[in-house]
C-alpha cells in the first residue's frame, strides 16, 4: 500500500515507518519537524510540511497515489495543553481538519488515528475498557476526542475507514537499537530514569509515596513502541469504507514508579538515586488497559510484557546514543 505518515519522524511515527517499510509498503512521511527529528527517517521518504498547507498535502497524496494515511503529529503533553491551550486546539483539531479534508478532496478514505487514554480522565474502575465514559480532564486528551468524534462523522457521512487507537504509556525503543525516544523536553518515566544512569540527572523524582497501590506509587500500563506500531499495521490492514474501529493498547499489566526504577537500577547496574516529591495533580493512581478488543479484532498481541524487556530495549538505545538524534 501507499501510505503517508503525517508525524512519521516522531517517536510512534519513525517505529510504524521502519515496521511498514520493512512489510514492503510504499511510505512518505509529512512533517514539520517542530517535534520530530530528521535523523529518525530516511530522507529520501521525508516530505517536510505543515499539517495546516492543505494545497501542498492534497499535491502529495495525488502524486504520491496515497491509498491511507497514519497520524501521529499531535502535541502530546498534558501540563503544556494546560498552559497553551489554543497551541493544542490549532496543531491537534484545526491542522487535523484540514490534513482530513485534504483526504476528503484527495479521495483517500483509510485514516489510523493515535489517540490516548487521557481521553478517558480518571476512571474510577481499572482496567479500563472502551465502555469507559469518556470524561478527559485536560485540553490534551479533550483534543483527541474531538478528532475522535469527527473521525466517526467522516466515516459515516464520507465513506471514511477509520481507527482510533488510544494508547498507554509508549515506551522502549527499536530492538535493533536504530531508533529511539527523544523528546525536548523528556516526559516519560522511562527515559528520564536513564537518563540518571548516564550521569545526566542527579536523581529521579517520585511524586507521591501515599497512592492506594501496593507500594504507594502511581501504575501505569508500559506497552512498547514496537508493538504499538505492530497494532496501527494491524488495524491499516482491517479497515473498510464507512467502519470505525475504536480500542485500547496496552499490556493489561501495571507497573509501579518504584517497579519500574528498580528494573532500570537492574539492567544498566546503576544506583539511581531516588527522591521522594509531593504529588502532582491530577495524577490518577492507577491506570491499566483492557485491550481484549484489540486482540481479538486485529489478532494483535503485545510481545513485550515484561517491564525489564522494554528497559533493555530503551537502554540500548540511550546507551548508544547519549544526547538521542543529536548523538
Amino acid at each position: 500500500m501507499k501510505i503517508l505518515v503525517v508525524g512519521g519522524a516522531g517517536y510512534v511515527g519513525s517505529h510504524s515507518v521502519k515496521l511498514l517499510r520493512s512489510l514492503g509498503h510504499t511510505v512518505w512521511v509529512y512533517d514539520n519537524l517542530s517535534r520530530g527529528h530528521r535523523e529518525s527517517v530516511p530522507s529520501e521518504i521525508l516530505i517536510e510540511g505543515n499539517l495546516t498547507d492543505r494545497a501542498l498535502l492534497m499535491r502529495v497524496m495525488r502524486e504520491k497515489e496515497i491509498e491511507a494515511v497514519m497520524h501521529f503529529a499531535a502535541y502530546a503533553l498534558v501540563g503544556e495543553s494546560v498552559q497553551h491551550p489554543a497551541m493544542y486546539y490549532q496543531n491537534n483539531v484545526t491542522a487535523t481538519f484540514d490534513l482530513m479534508e485534504a483526504m476528503r478532496s484527495a479521495g483517500v478514505w483509510r485514516f489510523v488515528f493515535s489517540s490516548t487514554t487521557a481521553t478517558y480522565g480518571q476512571p474510577e474502575k481499572m482496567p479500563i475498557s472502551e465502555n469507559t465514559p469518556q470524561n478527559p480532564i485536560n485540553p490534551y486528551g479533550f483534543t483527541k476526542l474531538v478528532v475522535e468524534r469527527a473521525l466517526s462523522d467522516y466515516a459515516h457521512a464520507y465513506g471514511f475507514g477509520v481507527a482510533a487507537l488510544r494508547y498507554f504509556n509508549a515506551s522502549g525503543a527499536a530492538a535493533d537499537g536504530s531508533i529511539g525516544e527523544d523528546h525536548e523536553p523528556e516526559s516519560h518515566l522511562i527515559p528520564i530514569v536513564l537518563q540518571v544512569a548516564l550521569g545526566q540527572r542527579p536523581s529521579i523524582s517520585v511524586f507521591g509515596k501515599d497512592y492506594p497501590t501496593p507500594d504507594g506509587t502511581c501504575i501505569r500500563d508500559y506497552i512498547h513502541v514496537e508493538d504499538l506500531a505492530t497494532a496501527h499495521v494491524a488495524a491499516l490492514l482491517k479497515l473498510q469504507p464507512s467502519t470505525v474501529l475504536q480500542m485500547n493498547l496496552g499490556t493489561g499489566v501495571g507497573h509501579s514508579v518504584l517497579e519500574v526504577i528498580n528494573a532500570c537500577r537492574k539492567v544498566t547496574g546503576h544506583e539511581i538515586p531516588a527522591v521522594y516529591s509531593d504529588r502532582r495533580p491530577g495524577d490518577p493512581a492507577c491506570l491499566i488497559a483492557d485491550s481484549s478488543l484489540a486482540q481479538s479484532t486485529l489478532g494483535w498481541k503485545p510481545k513485550y510484557i515484561e517491564i525489564e524487556q522494554v528497559v533493555e530495549t530503551a537502554w540500548r538505545w540511550h546507551q548508544s546514543h547519549p544526547r538521542g538524534y543529536a548523538s
